[in-house]
């Protein structure tokens, strides 16, 4: 460490992590707004929060990239408790990030999206913490797939859906896992949902459901004009192949939908 610098902290840690998983994969320089933000927040310079999150790139597992970092050991063990824990070490890193903005969680949440009125209480605050996570894994899945969606390359962010590959509730681990979400508009968002397309999780090829490609279902020429173009087609991937989605979770969905299919 150069004469004059400050370790970094493990708060601090946590909220480079937290925008990490919010940036393109291209826009991490020291020129961005939001890291020029961060940085005015921890009283650093941006050039070392944009090495701050080259350094958790390099540590990153769905990036390849094992070797190429100069990660501190608290680097390390920050990003791996992140990764294991994605739910909580999101919302404590929104926290984070609300305090340094001198707001609340509340604020934070309502400031996306309005809360619908709810007692104040122990349901409000699980309703305000349920709001932050999903808006964090929203913003983590519209980064990787830089805010396009993998079946029909739709650029509107406000038609796009962060779909998760195995359902918010059946799967608790991964809810907040990026690699459990795909960038989608709200139609193929629920065709995936109702299992009417699935994802062949060795090389990412959509896969339509038999029953809408053979027309063996009343609504099936507008279902097939929507979903049948894009069967044997390859998924819309990240630029940079951060964030993939994981091949376990995609075998899951197909395994659960293929045969009723």
């Amino acid at each position: 460490m150069k004469a004059g610098q400050r370790l970094w902290t493990r708060d601090e840690l946590l909220l480079a992590i937290n925008l990490y998983c919010k940036l393109p994969f291209g826009q991490m320089h020291k020129g961005n707004p939001a890291i020029i933000q961060l940085a005015g927040l921890l009283d650093r310079t941006p050039s070392s929060v944009a090495l701050k999150l080259v350094n958790f790139a390099s540590l990153d597992p769905s990036l390849g990239r094992a070797g190429m970092s100069n990660a501190s050991h608290l680097d390390r063990q920050v990003w791996q408790e992140f990764y294991a824990d994605w739910s909580g070490k999101a919302l404590e890193s929104e926290q984070l990030l609300a305090a340094a903005k001198h707001l609340t969680l509340d604020e934070v949440a309502a400031a996306e999206e309005p809360l619908p009125p709810v007692p104040v209480g122990r349901v409000k605050e699980q309703l305000v913490q349920v709001r932050v996570n999903q808006q964090f894994f929203r913003k983590m899945v519209m980064a990787a797939y830089d805010n396009t969606c993998c079946i029909t390359g739709l650029r509107q962010p406000a038609l796009l859906v962060a779909g998760h590959i195995k359902p918010w509730a059946v799967d608790v681990a991964n809810r907040l896992n990026p690699r459990n979400g795909l960038a989608l508009n709200a139609l193929h968002d629920r065709a995936f949902e109702l299992g009417l397309f699935t994802i062949r999780p060795k090389d990412y090829v959509i896969e339509v459901a038999a029953v809408v490609r053979t027309g063996s279902r009343p609504d099936a020429h507008a279902a097939g004009a929507l979903l049948g173009q894009f069967h044997g087609q390859g998924l819309r991937l990240p630029a940079k192949p951060r964030f993939l989605p994981d091949p376990e979770l995609l075998a899951w969905h197909r395994d659960k939908w293929l045969g009723a299919a």
